[in-house]
C-alpha cells in the first residue's frame, strides 16, 4: 500500500508594487514651500483677491477692535467674498498673524544715512515704540517676538550689522541687541496696558487717573511708609510724559552697553 502524494506547491500570486500612499507621495515630493516662498510667487493677472488685500483688512480690524476680532470669516465678510476664497490665499490664522506682523514691521524704516551702532539701535527702538502704540494688539501676541518674517529679519540684520566690526563676538552682539529690544518690549507693553486700563475706566488723562485713585493713594502716602514715593508724587513734573520717560530709560540702556563693552 502506498500513499499517493500531491504537490503542495500553490502557484504564487503575481507580485504587486506597493501602492503609494498620500504620505509617501508627500515625502517623495519634498516639504511644502514656506509661507514666504509662496508669497514671492507672482500673483495671477488681475487677481481680485490677494494676500495683501487680506492682510490690509486684518490689520485694520485689529487696530480698530483688537486681535480677537480678526477671523477669516470676518475678513471675508469685509472683503465681500466667501471664507473659502480667503483660505485659498492664506491657509489659516497662523499664516495670517505672520503676515500681519511682517506688514506692520515695515513701519520700522530707519534711513540708510543713520549710522553708528548707538544711533541705529536707538532709532529702531524709538520707531518700535511708535509702531506698537499704533498697533497695540501687537502686545497681545508673545509669538510676534520670535516670529520669523522677512521684514523682522531685515530689521534685526540692520541692527546687528551696526554692531559688527567693533571687536565683539557673535554672542555679545546678540546680547546687546536683545538688551535694547527687551527694554523696548517691556516699556511699551507697560504703556499699552496702562492706556487700555484707562480707556476701560473712562479716564482720559493723567489728572483724571490720579483723581480716581486719590483715596487709595492718599491713604498709602500719608502712612509715612513711602517717603520717597510721596516726594515723587508731589514734586515730579514729567508724570504725563511717557515719551521722555521711555527715551531716558533707553539712553540709560545704551549708556550701559557702551560702558560695559568699551564702545
Amino acid at each position: 500500500m502506498y500513499t499517493r502524494t500531491r504537490s503542495s506547491s500553490v502557484p504564487s500570486a503575481p507580485s504587486r508594487s506597493p501602492r503609494s500612499t498620500p504620505v509617501a507621495a508627500k515625502k517623495k515630493a519634498g516639504p511644502e514651500p514656506s509661507l514666504w516662498e509662496r508669497m514671492e510667487r507672482p500673483a495671477a493677472p488681475r487677481a481680485a483677491l490677494t494676500p495683501q488685500r487680506i492682510v490690509d483688512v486684518a490689520v485694520e480690524l485689529a487696530d480698530a477692535e483688537g486681535f480677537a476680532a480678526v477671523t477669516m470669516r470676518r475678513i471675508a465678510t469685509e472683503l465681500g467674498v466667501a471664507p473659502m476664497a480667503a483660505y485659498r490665499h492664506v491657509s489659516g490664522k497662523d499664516d495670517l498673524l505672520a503676515l500681519m506682523v511682517d506688514r506692520v514691521s515695515g513701519e520700522l524704516d530707519v534711513p540708510e544715512d543713520v549710522t553708528g551702532w548707538r544711533e541705529v539701535l536707538r532709532a529702531y527702538a524709538v520707531r518700535s515704540r511708535v509702531m506698537t502704540l499704533a498697533h497695540p494688539w501687537m502686545t497681545q501676541l508673545p509669538a510676534s517676538l520670535f516670529m520669523l518674517t522677512p521684514t523682522r529679519m531685515a530689521v534685526a540684520e540692520r541692527q546687528l550689522a551696526s554692531l559688527d566690526g567693533l571687536g565683539l563676538d557673535p554672542d555679545t552682539m546678540m546680547a546687546a541687541f536683545r538688551a535694547v529690544t527687551s527694554y523696548v518690549h517691556g516699556a511699551t507693553q507697560s504703556q499699552v496696558a496702562l492706556d487700555r486700563f484707562r480707556a476701560e475706566q473712562g479716564w482720559d488723562s493723567g489728572d483724571e487717573t490720579r483723581r480716581a485713585l486719590a483715596p487709595q493713594m492718599n491713604y498709602l502716602l500719608d502712612s509715612g511708609r513711602y517717603p520717597v514715593y510721596r516726594s515723587y508724587a508731589y514734586s515730579a513734573t514729567r508724570k504725563d510724559d511717557p515719551t521722555w520717560e521711555f527715551e531716558f530709560g533707553l539712553d540709560c540702556v545704551l549708556d550701559g552697553i557702551a560702558r560695559r563693552l568699551g564702545l
